[in-house]
């Protein structure tokens, strides 16, 4: 359930069939490099914002691919089967929290990435912020612990 007192964000995929409302601040606000999410977003790397799933209502038909990752977490991509944007996803080693990408939130310039993950596939021609707290791979994080 959306509690207005909080702050709500507005988002959806390009064709406008899916929508969402992700309500409150993100846990953390991630870029992340690693190969699958490199071809997943056809760039260098993806930006995401983790939100907790009961803060997160979506609206409109969506197809998953589902993956193994490296460290052997089930991570699942929730994309528009009309269009093909990515919306979201989830990863088994953070149950209970949604990856939204911050390239659909309609009103995203507010975001702040606060570090960058899988930094040992960066590719030279994407330039990242050098103070960002960075990790050549998956941190030893979970949700709700600081950054």
């Amino acid at each position: 359930m959306i509690d207005n007192a909080l702050h709500v964000h507005n988002g959806g995929c390009l064709c406008g069939s899916v929508r969402y409302i992700a309500q409150g601040q993100p846990l953390v606000v991630a870029h992340c490099h690693c190969k699958d999410c490199q071809r997943g977003t056809g760039a260098g790397h993806s930006t995401v914002a983790m939100f907790s799933i009961d803060r997160f209502q979506l609206m409109g038909r969506v197809a998953e691919f589902k993956m193994t990752s490296e460290n052997g977490n089930e991570v699942t991509r929730v994309f528009c089967p009309t269009c093909g944007s990515p919306i979201y996803g989830t990863n088994s080693g953070m149950k209970g929290h949604v990856s939204i990408h911050l390239g659909t939130i309609d009103e995203s310039a507010t975001f702040e990435p606060q570090v960058v993950i899988f930094a040992r596939n960066l590719k030279p021609w994407d330039d990242m912020d050098k103070g960002l707290l960075t990790f050549n791979a998956q941190p030893n994080w979970a949700p709700g612990d600081d950054v």
